[in-house]
């Protein structure tokens, strides 16, 4: 039996997806800590995933990449599970005791504006699920959004930005054409994902790049902050 087919329905964008770290949040290198401090109870080493990683890459690969870079070799399963869980047992302190934590422009006016609106909000990501929802809950954030794409799901952006796409397509009892789905996120990898699931790419200059990097990455539309009006 095959699936049906998406059908764009009238009224233009049905659902939008948002990045969280330097688009809706910053937690003021949180996620560093956390990371730190599971190699130093694992291995009793001082690890920064800031020199062996970039921005928009997904969690799992982050731990690969950071215990190759400080171990010397790639980590098995069973050791990039324990890394990870690790990574996890640490983030909610870490991201409760940062002093650089915050919501950044516009995102507690723009959400609730959306929902009163009727468009359906999701999260595209590369954190796992749980970190993305630890990150989220200190600023009260998670209500918003009801489904997402997570790198729990895949290490590849564009794949796991199509399985938000057919969650919104769950959540809403349709499938939901991809051209009716705006990405919202601060970093090229973030517009090329929107471009592989074939959605509409939104980049918002509010983490490490311009508006001009962002439109030179093929966005669809550049913001300077979510505090600009959405094109929609």
């Amino acid at each position: 039996m095959t699936a049906p087919e998406a059908v764009r329905h009238p009224g233009g964008v049905l659902a939008i997806l948002f990045d969280i770290d330097g688009t809706l949040i910053t937690t003021g290198g949180a996620s560093a800590v956390a990371w730190r401090q599971a190699f130093a109870d694992l291995y009793g080493i001082s690890a920064d995933i800031r020199e062996s990683t970039h921005a928009g890459i997904t969690d799992p690969e982050v731990g690969r990449l950071s215990f190759t870079a400080v171990i010397g070799r790639e980590p098995t399963p069973r050791e990039l599970a324990q890394l990870m869980a690790k990574r996890l047992e640490h983030l909610p302190a870490a991201v409760a005791q940062s002093t650089g934590y915050r919501v950044l422009p516009g995102v507690t006016t723009l959400l609730p504006s959306l929902v009163d609106r009727g468009y359906l909000l999701g999260l595209t990501t590369g954190l796992v699920e749980s970190a993305a929802h630890i990150k989220l809950a200190r600023a009260d954030l998670n209500k918003y959004f009801h489904f997402g794409g997570y790198g729990s799901d895949s290490a590849d952006r564009t794949e796991l930005t199509r399985r938000a796409i057919q969650r919104a397509g769950a959540v809403l009892g349709m499938p939901v054409d991809p051209h009716q789905v705006w990405v919202i996120g601060d970093t090229p990898l973030d517009i090329a994902a929107a471009h592989g699931a074939a959605a509409i790419a939104v980049g918002v200059a509010s983490g490490e790049y311009t508006t001009d990097a962002l439109a030179g990455a093929g966005a669809d539309h550049v913001l300077s902050a979510l505090t600009d009006e959405l094109p929609l």
